[in-house]
């Protein structure tokens, strides 16, 4: 436990920077005071859903190959999607 204090402005300014970058106030204050960059990257929302959907098409192939219903994988359909994620994040980034 620690305590301190600080005035209602400062906290308040912590507290929305915090709430931006999606984190608590307590992981915030540390990764602050341990000299962590913290980077809040906005649109991400679209890139984890299409990560989710290129992930549960590779399983379904993976699935489909074990079984032994498929043995050619033709995987430039998720090569495709993965560069589009991929750019996607480099846009990001400049």
């Amino acid at each position: 436990m620690f305590a301190m204090r600080m005035s209602q402005p400062d906290y308040d300014r912590i507290q929305h920077k915090a709430e931006q970058a999606g984190m608590s106030m307590t992981g915030f204050i540390t990764a602050s005071a341990l000299g962590k960059n913290i980077v809040v990257v906005d649109g991400l929302d679209k890139v984890i859903v299409e990560l989710k959907a290129i992930g549960k098409n590779l399983n379904q192939l993976t699935i489909l190959c074990n079984m032994g219903r498929i043995t050619c994988l033709d995987l430039t359909e998720i090569k495709s999607s993965f560069g589009t994620v991929f750019d996607y994040l480099y846009e990001r980034m400049e």
